[in-house]
Formats: C-alpha cells, structure tokens, sequence
C-alpha cells in the first residue's frame, strides 16, 4: 500500500493526530525566547565581543543608558538620581557630581569640565545595568525608569529601543499575518477555480506554521526579524504544494476516479513532485546558515524547517481537510481567473531574440543600480524607516536621541577598556589624544574627571570602583558622530590606534566598534552565502534535470532577476538594512528558481516525446505560465501587505523586496526563460541526459 492510500484510509487518525500535535506547538511558542538585539549575533571571537564580556565580567556592567534629563533643577535630579538607583539590576549612575570631588562646589568648575555633563537646559546622567542590553531583566529596568520619571526625562541607548521594538513588533505581528491571509486568500479565490478551497489551504498551512513556530522552542531563542517574518514568508513559500495538491486531485476526480482514490493518488504525485521542488527552496535557506553574523542561521533554520513542515502537511493534513469538505468543495467550484496562454506562448517563441536583447540591455543598470545600494547598518535606521509614521510615543527612544544630540551634541557612545595600571601620565596622554580627535565631544575616565587637579587616590572608592575593576579600566567616549557612518568608523579607527599604542591589549567597545565590525562582516558573508546558495540550487538542479547546461540557463535567469530587484535601490536611493541583501539573494533563488525549473521540466518532457523545439517551448510555456503566475501571486500577496502596513522599517523593506523579487522573477521566467530554451536548444541537448538524439532527429509536429 502506497503512503496515499494509508493517509486516506486512516485519514481520522491523521487529523485527530494534527489537533492534538496544535497543543504542544503552542505551548512550545509560548515559551521561545525571542532576541531583539542584532549585536548578539557577532562571532564570540571578535574583540568587541570579548571586551563587552570583559565588562560584564569584570565590572558588572552589561547594558547602559544615558539619559537626558531637560529644566530640572539640582534637587530634582538629585531625587530622581536617588529613586533611579532603588530600580533592581541599576550597578551604577554617573553624572557630573560622580566623577569630580564631591566637596566641590559645581561653580567652581572649569566651564569647559562643567558643560561636558550638564547645560542651562538638561542634565545628562549615564546609567549601567548589571544584565545585558537585550535581558529582559535590563528591559524591565528601562521600563521602571521610564515610569518613575516625569515628561522631561528621555531615556535613550540600545535598551530603550529593544523596548520600544518589542512593544512594537509584539503589537503588529498578529496584524501581518492576519493582512497576509486576507490578500492571499482573495488572490488564491479569483486565480483558482474554487471558492472555499484556499480556506482549506491557509487552514493546513497555518497547522504547519504554528509546528515550525513551536518547535524553534528546542533552538533556545530566535531573532524578532525571524519571528515577524517566519509565518508570512513560510505561507507565501508553501503555498504552492497545496495549489499542486489541489491541481492533481481534481485532474484524477475529473478522470473518473472517486474522490479517495483521486485524492491517493494525489498525495504520490505530489510527494514527488512537491519534495523535488522544495529541495531549492531549503537549500537557498541554509545558505544562511553559512553567515558568521549567527542571524543568518536563525532564519536559515526556522525558515528550512518551516519548508519541510509545509511539505508534511501537504500531504497529510490538507488531503484530510479536503475529504472531509469535499461535499462543499464541488459547490464552490468556479472558472479559473487565468486563460489559456497558447498565444502568449506563440508570441514569446517567435520573437525570441527580442526577449534577449531587452534582457541583455536591461543588464547593465540593472548591474549598476545592484553595485550602488544604500546598505545601512544603524539599528535605530532599520527600525524607523519605515515608510509610515510612527507616533512619540512608539519611539521614545528616537526622541531621546535627539535630544542627546541637541543638547549636548552626543550621537554615540563608546569605550575604551586599558590596562588599569597604566602610569598617570601615559594615561592622561592617551585620553587627551582621544579628545583632540575631529567629532569628539569628550572623554571620561578616571584621569579626566578633572584633569590632574585631584589624585585618583583621593577620589571616592565607588568612582574607582566603577572605572576600573580587575586590571582594567574603563574611558568612556561621546562622540558627535552617528554609528556606522564613514566619520564614525574613521574616528574608532583612530580611538583603537591610539589606545594600543599606549596598551597594546587595550579594547574599544560598544555600538559603534561593533556596528564597524558588523560592516565588515557581512561584506564577507554576502558574497560567501551568495555563491553558496548558487552552488547547492545548480548541484540540485543538475540533479533533477540530469543537465549540465540547463542549471547555468536557470540560476542565471533566476540571478538576473535578484540583480533586478536588488538593483532597484539604487535608483530609487531606499536605504537597505544591512541583513535585507543577504536574505534576499538566497530566498529569491531558492523560492522562485522553481518557476524555471517547472518550465524547463515540461520542456525536456515534451522534446523527450519527439517534438521540435519550439512545439515543445510553446507547450512547456502554455502549461507553465498559469502555475507560476498562481505561485508568484500568492508569494506576493503574502508579502505586500506587511511590506506596506509593517511600522519597522527593517521587515517592511524585507517584506517589500520580497514581493518585489516574486514578480520580476515571475516575469523573467515568463518573457527570458522560452527565449533561451530557444537559442540554447541544441547546447541543451547535448548536454542533457536523454536528449542527445534529439539535435539530428526532430520531429516537427504542430500543436
């Protein structure tokens, strides 16, 4: 007994099976931790890495925050300051009566010393946490602060927009995949030729969903990026097995078989056609897994799994749900949006080398737009850049940074981690070079609190603490410069020049070093998981098509049009995240390389069956054209919604491309694809298993 036959005839037990299997899924989806910190994702042996241990370790400081504190006076600040560091997981407060005597008068400051820290208007305090930026017990933290502070308190850093990110990614996430079931479901009712079938089929795959959802418990955590997108990218993907299900049954129902034995023989030819195709599709995610920035795996991971599982379920759940409807499936029946594409076909085929002169000349920009992207690496950019407005208080975090920056010209912040025995007057040395470079607003350490005037021996121990620990010390810089900028990078550059040549194991920590790190590697990630994704998807192609030549006509068309998508931007000057690249060049290969591979499929069928080539493209086009236009629809019904709703910038640019790249691959396969299995017939021939004869005996025979 073949496994259709077992799946319809035990087919209560499967669907009781797949409800119960729901319990478990949700509970494990309740339960998974979800990390909204990209800086966790760095390799461990990188030194911003190691130094950010360091300070955990050694000075029991993880996540920090400065905050500005605008028309209060001494008394209040001093109030504030003292409620603040009642708040659980606060190590330290510093502000301008921290790191000087505290016997001294503030008047009796030097301007330049006293104007670091406060001005007429606001009041700068830095706070350090005992947990990491992203533990939820520093979120909590944050969150405490905020509420125990009045309107002219603004909190920024790193915590305070993982806060408003999470708030913000917990409140939309629902609404996208409730906006990508709606429009996929309307686009799968016009393009398909039932009414309550694709009910069914968002059914099914969201049964498939919430097990992919729910089994990432076993992975510990997983990114927010992977969350908000797993379960819109994962129906967009998947939703072609349903449609191939679907095709199948209703062909063998039409042919005369009851619906059992259709429905049987359904599931075997899906299995093997389905399993085929969506080898391409997990592969392109696993490529991700090859990035040394780990947010790659996350998502390669979650993404792969959630193909498999949408392969299982098409096979076992939604055959079942099907059956069991069946009686309502015949009276929703209605003609296919989609007519017969025979004299498209012809068209495409006679005209073949126009199709390929437009593609070559659309190459070059296409080309140009691609090497020119607007990359962007600064978080606070990939969350707020999204096309739609948010309100002040969804981003109190971006208020706060303006103000940092209005106030007292403060962009970034960083450090620097020395050797705390390091002799007084190297010291001060180091620290004044640090000052004197371009964008440095200043420095803080324990000997530029101020200047030599007071001995480090004679300042109070919880200032000596605070700043140095274990053999270490710490310098803390503000710099003018926003993360990730040239200026910014320049000047870390220079900050880590300076700092080893006075300590050569000194290391410089924080947002902005990491972000620089960041920078580099995923320049080498991008071209590494490129060519990655292009080797497995060629070896499986050549694989199932048993071809030498038709794996560099398909990943080349396929590439074409990831360049189309990816070159856009630099056009139309969209600032790109800097993870939206990698991910895209690898889920557009790996999910809509099997439009081409449909079609070359049909193709070598038909030239196998002893027709001349351009009979045999007519009718691989004609029987093709309708499933990739239903697939590359339902990817991008799935995807635009949230591309356009979506508040945070980073998934809405994500979702968009996506959409995006569904389509231009769409048509590239359509309009490119018949127009090289034209030209290249007899290359093709030659180089595939089977075909050789073909090139001297061709049978025309018209259709």
């Amino acid at each position: 007994m073949k496994i259709g036959d077992k799946i319809v005839k035990h087919r209560r037990i499967v669907l009781i099976l797949a409800l119960v299997l729901l319990i478990p899924a949700f509970m494990g989806y309740r339960a998974t931790k979800i990390n909204y910190d990209m800086l966790t994702y760095l390799p461990k042996d990188m030194d911003t890495v190691k130094g950010q241990n360091i300070l955990m370790d050694d000075f029991n400081k993880g996540g920090f925050s400065i905050i500005v504190l605008e028309n209060m006076k001494s008394g209040q600040v001093t109030k504030l300051k003292n409620d603040i560091k009642e708040v659980d997981h606060v190590t330290q407060i510093v502000n301008l009566q921290d790191v000087i005597n505290p016997d001294m008068p503030t008047e009796m400051l030097p301007e330049k010393v006293a104007s670091k820290l406060n001005n007429k208007n606001a009041t700068l305090l830095g706070v350090f946490f005992d947990t990491s930026t992203s533990d939820e017990k520093t979120l909590e933290a944050v969150e405490q602060i905020r509420e125990i502070s009045n309107k002219d308190t603004y909190v920024s850093g790193l915590s305070a927009m993982v806060i408003d990110l999470k708030n913000l990614c917990e409140e939309e996430e629902p609404k996208y995949v409730a906006v990508a079931v709606i429009l996929s479901l309307l686009a799968m009712m016009l393009l398909l030729d039932s009414y309550l079938a694709p009910v069914i089929f968002l059914a099914s795959i969201g049964i498939a969903i919430l097990y992919n959802l729910g089994s990432n418990i076993f992975l510990g955590e997983i990114s927010y990026i992977t969350k908000a997108i797993a379960a819109v990218l994962q129906l967009g993907v998947t939703m072609d097995y349903s449609i191939f299900l679907w095709h199948s049954y209703t062909e063998r129902r039409d042919s005369g078989l009851d619906d059992e034995e259709a429905m049987a023989k359904a599931i075997d030819d899906t299995l093997v056609s389905v399993t085929g195709s969506s080898i391409t599709t997990v592969a392109g995610f696993l490529a991700l897994c090859f990035m040394t920035y780990t947010m790659g795996k996350d998502l390669g991971i979650v993404m792969a799994k959630g193909v498999i599982l949408g392969v299982i379920s098409s096979i076992t759940i939604l055959p079942v749900m099907l059956l069991q409807f069946r009686k309502m499936l015949r009276k929703t029946m209605h003609k296919a949006l989609i007519p017969d594409t025979h004299k498209l076909s012809h068209g495409l085929t006679s005209r073949y080398m126009i199709y390929i002169l437009v593609f070559a000349v659309l190459l070059v920009p296409a080309i140009y737009g691609y090497n020119h992207q607007n990359v962007v690496y600064d978080f606070t950019k990939m969350m707020s850049g999204s096309q739609n407005d948010l309100s002040a208080e969804k981003t109190r975090f971006l208020t706060a940074n303006e103000k940092l920056h209005d106030n007292f010209n403060i962009s970034t912040t960083y450090m620097v981690l020395a050797d705390e025995k390091m002799p007084v007057r190297e010291n001060k040395a180091m620290v004044d070079e640090i000052e004197n470079l371009d964008g440095i607003v200043n420095v803080i350490g324990l000997e530029k609190a101020v200047g030599t005037a007071i001995p480090k021996e004679i300042l109070p121990d919880q200032i000596t603490d605070s700043m140095a620990s274990k053999g270490h010390q710490m310098i803390v810089i503000n710099s003018e410069y926003k993360v990730s900028t040239q200026k910014c990078n320049n000047q870390i550059d220079s900050v880590k020049n300076i700092a080893k040549k006075y300590d050569a194991k000194s290391k410089v920590i924080g947002e902005g070093p990491a972000t620089k790190d960041l920078i580099k590697l995923t320049d080498k990630d991008f071209k590494v998981v490129t060519w990655i994704s292009i080797a497995m998807v060629f070896l499986i192609i050549l694989v199932v098509l048993k071809s030498v030549s038709l794996p560099f006509i398909l990943v080349s068309v396929i590439e074409f049009a990831i360049i189309v998508n990816l070159g856009i931007p630099g056009y139309t000057h969209l600032e790109l995240p800097f993870i939206v690249p990698i991910c895209i060049s690898t889920i557009q290969l790996g999910s809509t390389v099997d439009y081409a591979i449909l079609m070359s499929t049909r193709y070598k069928t038909e030239r196998l069956k002893g027709f001349e080539k351009r009979t045999a493209i007519i009718e691989a086009a004609a029987a093709s054209i309708p499933s990739i236009i239903v697939s590359a629809l339902g990817f991008f019904t799935a995807t635009i919604g949230v591309a356009i709703y979506s508040n945070v910038g980073i998934i809405s640019v994500m979702c968009s491309l996506m959409a995006r790249g569904a389509i231009i691959s769409m048509l590239t396969v359509i309009l490119a694809l018949p127009s090289f299995l034209m030209l290249l017939d007899g290359i093709i021939c030659r180089t595939t298993k089977g075909m050789a004869g073909l090139v001297k005996h061709n049978i025309v025979t018209e259709q």
